[in-house]
């Protein structure tokens, strides 16, 4: 924006400058002919035509008065038959010859010319004038032209200097002014972009400036506010339909298993065993989105403790073994002590059991999972890497939306219901953590957690790597 407006003022101040110039030029040459055109008429009307009456050499004596050398200027006073009367002598600056002077063609009306003589070149205004007894006589006035062209370089050079300095101060003052002015909506911008979904009840901050940015400020708070409710009421949905439907659902097991209790055939009990498999997974799903409705909505901040990252990991790895000994999936664990971060436990073992369990689940038999422990200046990385079958680009940007499967059929035939990337996601979410994905279909996934470490006076060094074949 800044490079448009110098640009515009540059062009304008350009355009201004060139009027200016040639303006002045015009009026500048305008004048002097108006100015030799009035004083030949002057001197053909009060002394050329008194020639008759006081005779020649009061002519030439009078318009030597008028002392054409002290200024710079040429008079040249001809009769009809072409001898000179009077002609000025040369002038005191030297700029020209006006013995050199050319005779004018044009004897008859009154007309400007230019003629160059030496280095100097005169404008020349000739006029015929005829005395009241009927003699004729050419009267001619001539001025360098160089008195001009001084004045015009004498503006170019200002307006050469001046044209930069004046767009410099007004880009610099322009510049000033705007950061000014747009100081409210940095100062706006920079608030919003801090607000998320977990933080709506905040507002921005209000500008007392009673001009437009402070009606979009408050518009702004408005919209938040709207959004807010929205999001609570959308919150406090989820969390009330996941609650009122436990109950049923508990219900319904307790009846299922007390009808298979009393004694059915084989048919009615395979019926019944899949109908609790399908009550347990709707009972999976119910708890999660509880879940994810509880920390979208902050009710798990608290019971918050100094949890050494690496031990965590470490005994949620080995809780998964059997997962992975089905498999036959090497595990490899590597970890730094003194990895401290500030989080719920229950809720951290819960990140890693679900990354771990979906790098299991997704990576071939006899293959590899890698689980990583370390610290990164501020923040403790968790890292759990995998040679499955990876995810496609196209998948990327959604895998941590709910209900969402890459691979819809083997994430049902395997029991997932979508929701576990999406507590992952909510649970670091609550805990100021980020977790990001790089993935290659074909190839593996890393899934990178990097959690805000806690203040740790235990020293960091590298333990031996664990590897686990189970």
């Amino acid at each position: 924006m800044t490079a448009w407006y110098a640009g515009l003022l540059t062009i304008s101040l350009i355009v201004f400058s060139a009027s200016v110039y040639l303006g002045l030029e015009h009026f500048l040459d305008a004048s002097l002919h108006q100015e030799m055109a009035e004083q030949t008429r002057v001197i053909g009307e009060k002394l050329v035509d008194e020639v008759t009456q006081r005779g020649e050499e009061y002519v030439v004596g009078e318009t030597s008065e008028l002392a054409p050398e002290i200024n710079g200027r040429f008079i040249r006073i001809t009769r009809h038959d072409g001898s000179v009367l009077y002609r000025s002598g040369q002038p005191k600056d030297g700029s020209f010859d006006s013995s050199r002077v050319p005779a004018a063609t044009n004897r008859v009306t009154a007309s400007d010319r230019r003629e160059i003589v030496g280095d100097t070149e005169l404008l020349i205004h000739r006029y015929p004038f005829t005395t009241k007894d009927g003699k004729k006589f050419l009267i001619e006035e001539g001025a360098p032209y160089q008195q001009i062209r001084s004045v015009l370089h004498g503006l170019l050079l200002i307006l050469a200097f001046g044209t930069p300095l004046i767009v410099a101060c007004a880009v610099g003052g322009g510049y000033w002014v705007m950061q000014r002015a747009l100081e409210p909506v940095n100062y706006i911008a920079a608030h919003a972009e801090r607000v998320s979904s977990r933080n709506l009840s905040e507002r921005l901050p209000s500008v007392n400036s009673g001009d437009e940015i402070e009606r979009l400020s408050n518009s702004l708070n408005h919209m938040i506010g709207r959004l807010d409710d929205s999001f609570q009421h959308i919150s406090r949905f989820s969390a009330d339909v996941s609650h009122e439907l436990r109950t049923p659902l508990t219900i319904i097991r307790g009846e299922l298993e007390a009808l298979a209790a009393n004694g059915v055939t084989t048919e009615q009990m395979e019926v019944i065993g899949s109908v609790l498999e399908e009550s347990d997974r709707l009972s999976k799903i119910v708890d999660q989105l509880l879940a994810i409705s509880r920390l979208d909505a902050g009710e798990e901040s608290a019971g918050r403790a100094r949890v050494d990252l690496g031990a965590v990991a470490l005994s949620t790895a080995d809780q998964l073994r059997l997962l992975a000994d089905e498999k036959s999936i090497v595990l490899h664990f590597q970890a730094d002590t003194g990895v401290v971060v500030e989080a719920d436990e229950i809720r951290l073992r819960q990140v890693i059991a679900n990354l771990l369990d979906n790098a299991i689940k997704y990576t071939s038999d006899s293959g590899w999972v890698k689980l990583s422990v370390k610290n990164d200046r501020e923040n403790a990385i968790l890292e759990i890497e995998d040679n499955g079958v990876g995810i496609a680009n196209e998948s990327l940007p959604h895998i941590f939306e709910r209900f969402y499967r890459a691979d819809k059929a083997r994430s049902r035939l395997s029991g997932g219901s979508g929701l576990g990337l999406s507590i992952v996601k909510a649970i670091c979410t609550a805990h100021g953590a980020i977790v990001k994905v790089f993935s290659t279909e074909g190839k593996g996934s890393i899934f990178r957690v990097e959690w805000p470490a806690a203040t740790s006076s235990a020293p960091s060094s590298a333990v031996p790597e664990h590897v686990a074949h189970v």
